[in-house]
């Protein structure tokens, strides 16, 4: 190993942090870039480095960290692994024409600061030239919501229904049921229940509601929708129709109402918030 090299790459991040000022290194505080990135995909780490001097790789020590991790290190033109965190390990694969790292594989815990350094190494030891840094924000999708009704129908005059999501990052902002009559649209909410995955750190949520069985209508749709946080769109649920049966009683000639729940369908038309 070179010998001004010698000390580490963690040590030399180290001595920049304590000698380096932004007065004398301007680019030091230059505003990071906002980055996204969905989980299992790969996240794009932007260094924008122009080279405007054209000097060659092999002059060039490059390297990208998070909180003190290295994630890939290019040193005088050939990757050097010796410094790379076992978490980034053969996640990483740079181009060097855009000079963009690329991070495989991402997991939520990947999300936070990164940043990427351009040393140039002449006769005095190696320079900083260059430095950017990029927020990356990790969101996975939920899965479409799913409508259930989940009590003993028959004769009962409270028909019971869950709704849930699953699999998704960051939390929602909202999970509801739209219940459509004849005559209305009502917005159904109640408590989010939420639960995190040890592991992957995604969400699955899910509400519970209750509606008086209908009385003065055939029929009643239901669909459940979930709010993810923005710029995600709303994702909805297939409906569920619950059909109003009048049967006549044997005995008293009394009418009582039956409901049943009919398969669900698919919307032909995503129904508007109310």
């Amino acid at each position: 190993m070179d010998p001004q090299y010698s000390m580490g790459l963690n040590s030399l991040l180290l001595v920049m942090a304590l000698l380096l000022s932004v007065s004398t290194f301007p680019f030091l505080g230059a505003a990071a870039l906002k980055r996204r990135a969905y989980f299992n995909e790969t996240a794009d780490l932007p260094c924008q480095f122009t080279n405007p001097q054209n000097i060659s790789l092999g002059e060039l020590v490059v390297f990208w960290q998070n909180d003190e991790k290295v994630l890939y290190e290019l040193y005088l033109g050939k990757e050097k692994p010796d410094n790379v965190d076992p978490k980034y390990m053969s996640r990483t694969s740079f181009d060097q024409e855009n000079w963009i790292l690329h991070l495989h594989s991402v997991q939520i815990k990947d999300q936070g600061l990164y940043q990427c350094f351009v040393h140039h190494k002449g006769p005095n030891g190696l320079v900083p030239i260059h430095q950017k840094s990029c927020d990356l924000s990790v969101f996975a999708n939920f899965s479409q919501p799913e409508i259930k009704n989940t009590s003993n129908i028959s004769g009962r005059p409270y028909i019971n229904f869950t709704c849930s999501s699953v699999q998704g990052y960051p939390e929602p902002k909202e999970i509801y049921i739209l219940c459509t009559t004849e005559n209305s649209t009502v917005k159904l909410d109640a408590l989010m229940q939420i639960s995190q995955d040890n592991v992957t750190e995604l969400y699955d949520v899910s509400i519970s509601v209750s509606i008086e069985a209908p009385r003065d209508t055939n029929n009643v749709s239901l669909i459940c929708v979930l709010q993810p946080e923005p710029p995600e769109t709303e994702l909805y649920s297939t409906t569920l129709t619950i059909e109003t049966i009048r049967v006549e009683g044997r005995e008293s000639g009394q009418t009582e109402d039956r409901v049943e729940d009919q398969a669900p369908e698919k919307s032909d038309e995503e129904p508007n918030s109310p």
